[in-house]
């Protein structure tokens, strides 16, 4: 996810160390639905991590309750503080799996400064490059946490926005129309606004650009007229609460952000069948699917791990014992 670059190199020193004191057990009495694998994970003791957010929080416990009904023995150390201690974990093998984002890893952890387009090719360098750090990628899913601007369907029923390319235009015809509001750091950053600006070829005026936190980015931009377009991420529930429409990236400027199970490789080695459990979970998992259930969490205040059980259940993975 974006924002896990923002945090990564701030938390980076006091993290470091810390290790993993704190977990749970997950107790669910839950067993394998019609699209589960029966029970091969019988006998496993596994532990499952994820960062503080609320949609890799939710992935976690997507992680925890498969394991869970496929018969292991499951804490949960979900909710760590920030991506090092996530990261961590697993290159350690103090925890065994979570959900990743490909650009994190490709450009956080691994250090490249230029994303690849391919989103299937962004994940198998990641893959590749990863193996030598003990952790395995499983395939990634659709679900795409990456940048983006956002308009209310209000405003663009005037407009008619539905790509970047768009918004270049609208602001070579009518450069006063185009008043865009983002976080502090999107807006000073070269994958951000900046070089966004000059991928399309656009210049947006000083005086039309708003800075604010992100919180307040959503709503402004849903109810206000100072703020037609406004950073946000792609997955983010409030898309949909607050009815914004985001636009499409036709240049393919911004990151990919595809979530993906990060496995510690050596468990992985012992339980093969961590993969065959996650990888119809991947495929399921799509950008509109995060946002209606980062909404139930960040709009509606339900429980991640309430909310990733009531879908799994849904959807066939598990059901209870």
């Amino acid at each position: 996810m974006p924002l896990a670059l923002t945090l990564f190199l701030a938390l980076a020193p006091a993290l470091a160390g810390c290790g993993l004191k704190s977990g749970s057990p997950m107790v669910d009495d839950v067993v394998p639905g019609p699209r589960g694998s029966g029970r091969p994970l019988h006998g496993a003791s596994l532990t499952v991590a994820s960062k503080n957010f609320s949609e890799n929080i939710i992935l976690g416990q997507m992680i925890g309750l498969i394991f869970r009904a496929a018969g292991a023995e499951v804490l949960d150390r979900t909710n760590l503080p920030g991506s090092i201690s996530a990261r961590e974990a697993i290159v350690n093998g103090d925890a065994d799996a979570m959900y990743e984002y490909t650009g994190t890893a490709w450009i956080t952890y691994l250090g490249h400064e230029k994303p690849i387009i391919s989103p299937q090719a962004q994940w198998q360098a990641v893959h590749d490059e990863e193996l030598g750090k003990g952790v395995t990628w499983l395939p990634q899913a659709s679900l795409n946490n990456t940048y983006a601007l956002a308009i209310s369907k209000k405003n663009n029923a005037r407009y008619h926005l539905k790509t970047l390319s768009d918004v270049a235009e609208l602001s070579r015809k009518d450069p006063s129309a185009v008043t865009v509001c983002v976080e502090n750091e999107f807006a000073a950053r070269a994958d951000g606004l900046l070089g966004m600006e000059k991928a399309y070829g656009m210049k947006i005026p000083a005086g039309n650009i708003g800075k604010m936190d992100a919180g307040i980015i959503y709503t402004q931009v849903s109810k206000s007229d100072s703020c037609l377009l406004g950073e946000a991420y792609t997955t983010d529930g409030r898309i949909t609460s607050l009815n914004l429409d985001t636009l499409a990236d036709d240049r393919r400027f911004f990151p990919n952000y595809n979530a993906a199970p990060e496995i510690h490789s050596k468990s992985i080695e012992k339980w093969p069948a961590i993969a065959e459990l996650l990888n119809p979970l991947s495929a399921r998992l799509t950008t509109s699917i995060a946002q209606e259930l980062n909404a139930k969490v960040d709009v509606d205040g339900e429980d991640p791990h309430e909310v990733a059980k009531d879908w799994l259940i849904q959807e066939g993975f598990i059901k209870e014992g």
